[in-house]
């Protein structure tokens, strides 16, 4: 194995990677006015129809066509923005807090309301293996048959990205056990829920037939290429066919045939290995001592030294049937190995269908995946294995905005066993080896992606990076123009034909977050309406609005240059004209995050991840509610993460 694979930033120097000046070098009488574009707005996609000319066809996202593309008025009633310990949302909406940390999630199996939640982290182990985990992500609404708009009824799949050791345990951290170990890993994972709209609002509905959870010890099948790999197998499972658990599920997708997608993120924080890295660890952020987890103290799969594979089988997308609590969830190996953000959907013309993915670390890469064959809408046990069979593309943005996707297909131009991949299973375990050989786009931290449902438009959040252009790292180019990339930006594009298959691609920036400042170049941004930093979750609903989630991080919320922003917040875009409004604000210390709908729209269901979360993520256990009492009160004990639900009080669509 190459030693150059622990370092990307050498490919992303090599990759053409365009400077906006470079861009301008095609024609040096459009420099002025591609600075000027950057500086005053792209919402109405001038880069694509300035330089994507003949050869793919631009967005025509004109006045004329708004309505024909766009989204109903932003109407509702704008608010500003917060630091209140408290959720705020526009007069005429109500928001309510229905699934929270420690909640049973009502397996059959057990009397409604059990195990119940104990405010003073004494829950054990097999109790939160039964309750909602922490740190809610990404989540999926599912209809269940014969639910109406008048009487919605359905599942809830909710992932549970990480822990609060402070919180979760009595002592915190103090005297670590296996019993601690192993409530942490009862704390992560998926939950699905049946919930529903009933006089008082919406309940979860307990016990169910459908309720689950799936966390860092349940049985995961392995799909796909990788199936049987060498670089899967371990002393516990040597034909490398089931992995215990899932862990670090951050966002999610879902198919059409009706099942859910949850993504494996910062799993590398979860393993330590005391001796010398290899190569391949460095690429995957693996450290001595993890992310502080500690949990190969106790369960020595999480030693990298005493089992190095054991990290090969964490990193993929999983899927799981939301209607069939007995399923064993499965790796979609197919999709690839990195730090998944997201899984987004959009289905062609011809039932073909493609996945939309980001590896949320600084200068990684997006990725798109195509299923070899056509989805079946007639029969949706033809799609079981779907997702094992395709093509996993990464991207490259060109000049010009234009960009291309290049195919992760072993023994296709570097990736051969000369350069270190024995077979496909290698390539896509080695996904980011890969995509460095293919000279891929590094990105500014690519995170949730989203579809729009009409053009087939994909937007990607950029959350941020602050390495960009420091010595020895990548500098700007076209897809990210700013050095020091504090606040991030929103990236677009438009497949060639607008079909998802296409491996041509017309592409611009959307939206430079900022916060205002004229004075410094990297920080003005181009927003239209409310502004935001740190773009992270980002959903289309069925009326063409964008909604926007940020992620501005605890560690430098309260600094000064941040503090014009307040707590995290939610806003909707019109993606036609650019405008952005404030919708919601969270309370001390959270994310906003996870966003999903009932099918008429009316009912909204978000996350507020972390309340009151302190820079280094791990609270005190002494001063549970030092930063955040929400959503419980004084009383309550400790924060919570929790799924609230908006209505608006007329009844009306959220959003309008």
């Amino acid at each position: 194995m190459s030693g150059s694979y622990a370092d990307p930033f050498a490919f992303c120097n090599e990759s053409g990677n365009p400077s906006i000046d470079e861009v301008a070098a095609v024609d040096p009488s459009r420099r002025s006015l591609l600075r000027a574009t950057f500086a005053l707005g792209l919402g109405a996609t001038p880069i694509l129809q300035l330089l994507a000319g003949d050869v793919l066809a631009a967005p025509q996202l004109g006045t004329s066509q708004a309505r024909a593309v766009g989204a109903p008025p932003l109407s509702f009633g704008r608010i500003s923005s917060s630091s209140a310990d408290a959720i705020r949302v526009p007069q005429g909406y109500t928001a309510v807090p229905f699934f929270r940390w420690g909640d049973p999630v009502g397996v059959s199996s057990q009397p409604a309301g059990e195990p119940a939640w104990k405010p003073d982290a004494s829950n054990s182990a097999a109790d939160q293996a039964l309750q909602a985990g922490m740190h809610h992500d990404g989540m999926h609404y599912f209809s269940l048959a014969g639910a109406t708009d008048a009487a919605p009824r359905g599942l809830l799949a909710v992932n549970h990205e990480y822990v609060d050791d402070g919180l979760l345990h009595l002592g915190g951290l103090t005297n670590w056990s296996a019993a601690k170990v192993a409530k942490a890993q009862a704390a992560v994972g998926v939950s699905v829920i049946e919930v529903a709209l009933v006089k008082n609002g919406w309940e979860v509905i307990r016990p169910s037939r459908y309720a689950r959870r799936v966390t860092a010890t349940t049985p995961v099948r392995i799909g796909g290429p990788a199936r049987g790999a060498a670089l899967l197998k371990t002393a516990a499972d040597p034909s490398a066919e089931v992995v215990l658990g899932t862990a670090a599920n951050c966002a999610h997708g879902h198919t059409p045939w009706g099942t859910y997608l949850t993504c494996e993120e910062n799993w590398s924080g979860l393993f330590s290995q005391p001796n010398e890295l290899t190569a391949h660890e460095r690429r995957y952020g693996l450290s001595e001592r993890g992310g502080g987890y500690r949990w190969a103290d106790f369960d020595t799969r999480f030693n990298a030294s005493l089992n190095p594979n054991e990290p090969n089988r964490f990193g993929w997308v999983v899927e799981i049937d939301p209607f069939d609590p007995t399923a064993m969830p499965v790796k979609r190996t197919a999709l690839g190995r990195f730090k998944h953000e997201s899984a987004t959907l959009s289905v062609g013309g011809d039932n073909r269908v493609a996945f939309y993915m980001g590896d949320d670390e600084r200068f990684e890469y997006v990725y798109k995946f195509v299923c070899r064959d056509k989805w079946n809408p007639n029969n949706r046990s033809a799609n079981r294995d779907l997702l094992d069979n395709g093509t996993l593309y990464v991207a490259r943005f060109n000049k010009g905005g234009r960009g291309e996707w290049l195919p992760l297909v072993f023994g296709r131009g570097p990736l051969t066993p000369a350069n270190g991949f024995a077979n496909q299973a290698e390539v896509l375990v080695k996904t980011r080896q890969a995509s460095d050989l293919l000279g891929a786009t590094c990105m500014d931290r690519p995170e949730w992606t989203a579809v729009h449902p009409k053009t087939r438009e994909v937007y990607c959040t950029l959350t941020n990076n602050t390495d960009r252009g420091l010595p020895h790292r990548p500098k700007a180019d076209a897809a990210n123009p700013r050095v020091n990339n504090r606040y991030g930006q929103i990236i677009r594009w438009r497949e060639q034909g607008q079909d998802p298959t296409a491996t041509q691609f017309a592409w611009d920036i959307f939206i430079l977050a900022g916060d205002g400042d004229t004075a410094v170049a990297n920080r003005t941004g181009n927003i239209k309406g409310n502004l935001f930093a740190a773009p992270d979750g980002i959903w289309f609903d069925a009326q063409s609005r964008l909604w926007i989630q940020t992620d501005v991080s605890t560690n430098v919320l309260n600094r000064d240059e941040y503090g014009i922003f307040g707590n995290n917040q939610m806003l909707v875009a019109d993606v036609v004209t650019g405008e952005c409004k404030r919708f919601l604000t969270g309370p001390a210390g959270c994310e906003i995050t996870g966003i999903t709908s009932t099918p008429d729209g009316r009912h909204l269901f978000i996350n507020i991840q972390h309340p009151g979360e302190t820079p280094g993520e791990r609270s005190d256990p002494e001063k549970p509610q030092a930063v955040s009492a929400w959503p419980d009160g004084q009383q309550g004990g400790r924060p919570r993460s929790t799924t609230i639900v908006i209505r608006k009080d007329d009844g009306g669509i959220v959003g309008t």
